[in-house]
């Protein structure tokens, strides 16, 4: 399937592990150009070489998104070196899971305010796009009570809350806005392969709960989020898009 975002420019947020640079990797693949940032320069000189080896413009930066007047800046100075955006997703979380004071303000000034500063810069550019388009990454504690229900997931359901009211009031501009929620996810460096080693029978449990007896990868999150970016979903608005392997058993109306 043609996705119809070639030459067309995504920022992402949080773009070197994980979602994110599976996220990014995939819209370099369908031939999309890519701004993404990170905190750590290594890491950002890695992936930002790799996506230049597919032939698009590619652009890494050094931000942390709870400093939200650099957000401003960097989508700003974004928009001029790449003449637009076109897609925006908002990945990056502080993962920040047991329920202390600290960890609450943290997700919100990460999680949620982070992504209220990226769209709010980015809006001006979204509405001169002719296929504007919003995802949020949130999760599964952001739909059901888990483990992870204290600030990280509370502020996971603030953000589907949000998009949903996004795309409500700016579907008159044509911008879409759309969530993804993955189940548990493990990657390289990631909180899973973390808790693998560091409490097994949480891992245990958790892949126990999932009825295809295993965590998802990066990619399969990646391809739903760059499919909801593109036109090809073009009538896709206001959607909160489960990649879980049926890990939730909610029913969505």
């Amino acid at each position: 399937m043609d996705l119809k975002i070639k030459g067309r420019t995504a920022v992402v947020t949080g773009g070197t592990r994980g979602i994110g640079r599976a996220i990014v990797e995939t819209f370099a693949a369908e031939g999309a150009n890519v701004a993404f940032c990170a905190r750590d320069k290594g890491k950002i000189d890695e992936v930002a070489a790799a996506v230049a080896s597919t032939g698009v413009k590619v652009r890494g930066t050094v931000l942390d998104v709870a400093d939200h007047a650099a957000v401003k800046t960097w989508v700003e100075e974004t928009a001029v070196e790449f003449g637009g955006i076109d897609m925006v997703v908002s990945n990056v979380s502080a993962l920040a899971i047991p329920d202390t004071w600290d960890n609450w303000r943290k997700s919100v000034e990460v999680d949620l305010l982070g992504t209220v500063a990226l769209v709010n810069a980015s809006l001006p550019y979204l509405e001169t796009s002719q296929q504007p388009s919003i995802v949020a990454i949130s999760s599964v504690s952001g739909r059901e009570a888990d483990f992870a229900s204290g600030p990280y997931g509370t502020v996971k359901s603030a953000l589907i809350g949000y998009m949903a009211g996004l795309a409500l009031r700016l579907a008159d501009k044509g911008i879409r806005a759309n969530t993804v929620s993955p189940g548990n996810t493990y990657h390289e460096d990631g909180v899973w392969q973390q808790i693998e080693s560091g409490d097994p029978g949480l891992f245990a449990t958790a892949v126990g709960l999932n009825p295809t007896g295993e965590m998802g990868r990066p990619q399969e999150v990646a391809n739903g989020v760059v499919f909801l970016s593109s036109p090809a979903s073009a009538r896709t608005n206001g959607a909160n898009l489960l990649i879980d392997g049926a890990l939730t058993r909610g029913i969505q109306f």
